[in-house]
């Protein structure tokens, strides 16, 4: 048989003509999807756990059943139901494997940009953030993250830059938009002595009305007040999950990611034009980067507690929508088949500390017997000494200021010496192209087709709330 009389013939014929448009989207929602919605969404919450690979996920949702014995809140409302559920195509405009830039530059922007550009084209051309549009249209608008503020899923939604990599320019920027909420970490692109141009950035933006939190005791002073809010709460990103757990000290400084959301929602729920907000679980995709088994489900569990703070505000209001995803996949961990998987599994359970603490800790003074001593209280479990000796053999060819380098550091060795007592492995340390999970609640999720490239999330959270994409 031919292969045009081949496929004539068949069902995969009829299929072909019978596939519903539903099923594959455009990059906007369908006048008809448009006509049918039921309700305009009056707020949206976008909550992002960046970098997160489906095994991510898979191994959160196991851990809490395991731990708590109850799912995670993301993967409990796929078995009720309530969310929406679709894959989506993360790919940018210069790659299949986007960075978080251009990924979120896509939900931000409209339209895929190259890696590294903040809603700008090759050329230069620009488009228009979303916060920007949402501002406007009489909405309040902000942002969390457990990265620093300025960093690029963040700043996907509010900037337009040529490279993710200004961060001390995007600071700047925020100031010039006062947006309603943002909070995070980044101290060294506010403070006037790690700015390289010595500009005191909190010292501006109080000047120019907003509250300035620099820890969880002054963000307590603010909650009332109807001014806008900067929170930075840590130098850089915020610390693990796994390690602030463990810390009193960190407990009391930094908030949470749920603690920052529930107080962004509080401090915009009040306004007539409703509000627009994204949460991000960065430190995932660091963790991930890292292959840092306990920075990554530690963390990929609190941004589930997030997703429970925006669910609770939306339940019973009917005027919330709600989207929860991934800029692409990162790492591509998993739990792996083994004698004692599932007991080797729930060590995790017990861990005080990340690989992260565990490394920045070691000297090249280090032995192999502190070593082991240091990984037994962070994790719970003895290295061999072989295996520590990997590790201190690696420190003593590293320059005094590859100590500080955190790409310097044997992150991937650890890691692969830590499968053979947790059964959780990584493929690589980078980002995937992987199509990812997407969900949505509330008004405008009818917008959601089972598949979509990441740019339909603009026009659809757009259209969610009746404001117009030009």
């Amino acid at each position: 048989m031919k292969r045009r009389d081949f496929f004539r013939n068949t069902s995969l014929a009829t299929a072909g003509v019978a596939i519903s448009p539903m099923l594959i989207s455009a990059n906007t929602p369908s006048q008809k999807q448009i006509d049918d919605l039921k309700k305009q969404a009056k707020n949206i919450i976008f909550l992002v756990s960046d970098g997160m690979s489906i095994g991510t996920l898979t191994m959160a949702d196991l851990f809490l059943q395991r731990k708590y014995n109850k799912g995670s809140v993301w993967m409990e409302n796929y078995k009720n139901g309530r969310f929406k559920r679709a894959m989506m195509d993360t790919a940018s405009a210069s790659s299949l494997v986007t960075d978080s830039a251009a990924g979120g530059s896509a939900w931000g922007g409209g339209v895929r940009v190259p890696n590294g550009s903040l809603n700008m084209s090759a050329s230069g051309e620009a488009f228009e953030p979303i916060l920007q549009k949402f501002k406007k249209a009489g909405k309040k608008v902000g942002c969390v993250t457990t990265v620093p503020i300025t960093h690029a899923t963040p700043a996907s939604f509010c900037v337009t830059k040529k490279s993710r990599s200004l961060q001390p320019e995007i600071a700047e920027e925020y100031l010039k938009l006062k947006f309603d909420v943002m909070m995070g970490g980044g101290e060294e692109y506010f403070h006037p002595l790690k700015r390289e141009d010595k500009r005191d950035l909190f010292a501006a933006f109080s000047e120019n009305g907003f509250d300035v939190a620099r820890n969880k005791s002054e963000l307590k002073e603010f909650l009332s007040s109807e001014n806008p809010l900067l929170g930075v709460f840590h130098e850089s990103a915020l610390p693990y999950t796994v390690d602030q757990s463990s810390d009193k000290k960190l407990q009391q400084l930094v908030p949470t990611i749920a603690e920052m959301t529930r107080i962004a929602i509080d401090k915009m729920k009040s306004n007539e034009d409703g509000f627009v907000l994204q949460v991000e679980g960065g430190k995932v995709d660091w963790a991930a980067h890292a292959n840092d088994t306990g920075g990554l489900i530690y963390d990929q569990a609190a941004f589930d507690e997030a997703i429970q703070v925006a669910l609770d505000f939306a339940e019973g209001r009917d005027d919330t929508l709600i989207i929860v995803t991934t800029d692409h996949g990162n790492g591509n961990p998993g739990l792996f088949y083994g004698k004692n998987a599932d007991e080797q599994f729930d060590r995790i359970q017990t861990f005080k500390h990340s690989n992260d603490w565990i490394l920045k800790g070691v000297t090249k003074d280090t032995t192999i017997n502190q070593l082991i001593e240091i990984v037994e209280f962070a994790q719970g479990y003895n290295l061999s000494q072989e295996d520590a000796k990997t590790i201190i053999e690696h420190y003593g060819k590293l320059a005094e200021d590859d100590l500080t380098n955190d790409y310097k550091l044997p992150f991937e060795k650890l890691a692969r010496i830590q499968k053979e007592y947790t059964s959780v492995g990584f493929g690589d340390m980078h980002h995937s192209a992987d199509f990812v999970e997407l969900a949505a609640f509330g008004p405008g999720s009818e917008l959601l087709p089972p598949f979509v490239e990441n740019v339909f999330l603009h026009n659809m959270m757009l259209q969610a709330c009746g404001v117009a994409s030009e």
